[in-house]
């Protein structure tokens, strides 16, 4: 699982940087140009997100999450191990549930040939597909997490 983590991580740097070429393209194509956009925008919210969700796994497995950890921090033993077991239980309940119902709206966007309905209008289910993946491994990483007791 943490080698999956690291790919989909430098998939989401990917993600990350062309979301950033794209907007510089943008403002170049707008303010220098004076021309109109009409993807830009759009790809650039789909590539961004992407990135984040894809590149969650990643972090949880390396502690990068934001975390207030004044109360554990303050026990030891058992009861910490527990504490932190039941974040990591209730953290993967929340991420199954999410990637179920994620994969559920991306075959409803594939099956219902969803668009955007923007200019663009590209087909809806490529940028709901990443969140679905994201939260998938995101539960996946949870239990190799809870598997090696590092919860």
């Amino acid at each position: 699982m943490d080698v999956l983590s690291r790919i989909t991580a430098y998939l989401a740097a990917t993600l990350f940087i062309a979301g950033v070429l794209v907007i510089c393209q943008m403002v170049f194509i707008r303010y220098i140009l004076g021309m109109s956009t009409s993807w830009q925008t759009e790809f650039t919210v789909f590539s961004v997100t992407a990135a984040m969700l894809l590149g969650s796994p990643y972090v949880l497995m390396t502690g990068g999450h934001v975390a207030i950890t004044i109360l554990p921090d303050a026990l030891s033993g058992l009861p910490q191990k527990l504490m932190r077991l039941t974040a990591s239980l209730v953290g993967l309940a929340f991420c199954a549930a999410l990637a179920y119902g994620a994969w559920i709206y991306v075959w409803e966007a594939w099956e219902g040939g969803w668009t955007t309905g923007t200019v663009w209008n590209p087909p809806l289910w490529p940028a709901l597909l990443p969140m679905a993946v994201g939260a998938t491994l995101l539960s996946l990483q949870y239990v190799a997490e809870i598997l090696r007791g590092e919860n």
